[in-house]
């Protein structure tokens, strides 16, 4: 039975994949399909149909390949998990009605066809399932890692002088990345002096003061000297209220005034170039 419904596919191929497309773009999530092109949109729904086919055809090694490859593709494109799972029930339907519609199946027939559909298509739906799932899993990974390190980068403004610019809240996970990639960055671009920049943190309390003076000092111990600036005026009366010492820490309101200082440490200062 098997290859008589490739058989069928193929022979109907073409009409197949339009009244597939035609119901999917009926059925399936309108944003999905709106944030690609037609031509991707159709070169995707005939790698689909392929796929299906390959579950017959081809070698186990040689369909999982093709699965791996297909799944990727969707979730780049940014087509939702219940797009395909609809997609293999649509392919069902489709291929049930011209099934029989063109063969004179009694009874018995039609429920051996739906048996063999079923046992055809289930497999093939339990492995998108768990391709999917981890193919998004590991997209999911990486797409944390680089924004981890985006959200704790030491950048190098001048010979020597680096800043670290933080934005947003700052918990256990981040203090841990700002503590890696300060010691890190301090040691790759050699700087003796590095500017902690806080002025878009938008609450400073004793943890996260904590964990900026446990940075601070982690930075002195491999040998710069390390600055925190953007202390906005909410900020410095929180720090008081709270009773934080930073006698041991060099501040200054404004990352301006901070790189001021830093070439002052450095043995150059700027200076004002007349136009």
């Amino acid at each position: 039975m098997n290859k008589e419904i490739v058989h069928f596919i193929k022979k109907s191929e073409d009409e197949i994949l339009e009244l597939w497309m035609k119901e999917m773009k009926t059925i399936g999530d309108e944003r999905a399909i709106n944030i690609i092109s037609d031509q991707v949109f159709y070169n995707t729904s005939k790698e689909f149909m392929e796929l299906v086919v390959s579950s017959i055809l081809d070698t186990n090694e040689k369909y999982y390949e093709k699965i791996g490859s297909f799944v990727e593709n969707v979730v780049r494109i940014g087509w939702p998990l219940t797009f395909l799972t609809k997609g293999l029930r649509t392919l069902s339907k489709i291929l049930y009605v011209k099934f029989t519609s063109e063969n004179d199946y009694n009874f018995e027939q039609t429920n051996e066809l739906i048996w063999e559909f079923d046992k055809w298509l289930t497999p093939i739906y339990d492995e998108m399932i768990e391709t999917y799932s981890a193919t998004w899993e590991r997209t999911f990974s990486l797409q944390k890692i680089a924004l981890q390190e985006l959200s704790a980068p030491l950048i190098p403004v001048f010979e020597k002088i680096s800043i670290m610019p933080l934005v947003g809240t700052i918990d256990t996970e981040r203090a841990r990345l700002i503590m890696e990639n300060l010691l890190t960055g301090v040691v790759k671009h050699r700087a003796d002096v590095v500017l902690i920049d806080i002025t878009g943190v938008p609450v400073v309390d004793t943890m996260v003061a904590h964990h900026i003076i446990q940075a601070a000092d982690a930075v002195r111990l491999v040998g710069a000297k390390c600055m925190i600036v953007g202390i906005r005026p909410e900020i410095a009366q929180t720090i008081v209220n709270l009773g934080i010492d930073l006698e041991q820490i060099i501040t200054t309101s404004t990352l301006r005034k901070g790189i001021e200082k830093a070439l002052g440490f450095t043995n150059r200062k700027m200076i004002r170039v007349e136009g």
